[in-house]
């Protein structure tokens, strides 16, 4: 199997938003270009759109899974209960390893949106930001528990 904890690394590196290095890394699964993955996935970075909200990782997490394992049948409740039941566990799964989804509490950031520009991808900033171990941790979820079962 794909190490797909590496490649969404990788493009996280490449320049890519939290939430386009999960989503574009598991891209080929779904017959989807990773241009449309990488299009759907960018608002969804820094919080959503750097409002600094539910991190752009994890919300790569809940895209694949509605992929995988989502609803269409709005009349079967009981199938959406599951399937948010299912969200609420993968979400546990990584605050109990980092104690929040919130990416301004992840990053330390004071309440509120961040501004809209986005910082410039150095050697610096890769140095001193942490998304690195959330994005591998949220591929590591989708693998093990959304693609394994």
């Amino acid at each position: 199997m794909k190490d797909y904890a590496e490649i969404a690394a990788k493009n996280f590196h490449s320049g890519y938003n939290c939430a386009q290095a999960v989503f574009a890394a598991f891209c080929d699964r779904y017959n989807m270009d990773e241009k449309t993955a990488l299009k759907l996935s960018s608002s969804f970075g820094g919080g959503m759109g750097r409002l600094r909200e539910v991190c752009g990782a994890m919300s790569a997490v809940f895209m694949i899974a509605g992929l995988e394992k989502g609803y269409f049948d709005v009349t079967n409740y009981d199938l959406k209960a599951a399937h948010y039941k299912f969200i609420q566990e993968l979400a546990a799964d990584f605050r109990e390893k980092f104690n929040t989804i919130i990416c301004r509490e992840l990053l330390n950031l004071p309440k509120g949106p961040d501004a809209p520009e986005p910082l410039e991808r150095t050697k610096e900033y890769y140095a001193h930001r942490p998304c690195e171990k959330f994005i591998r941790y949220a591929a590591q979820i989708v693998q093990n528990k959304i693609l394994d079962k």
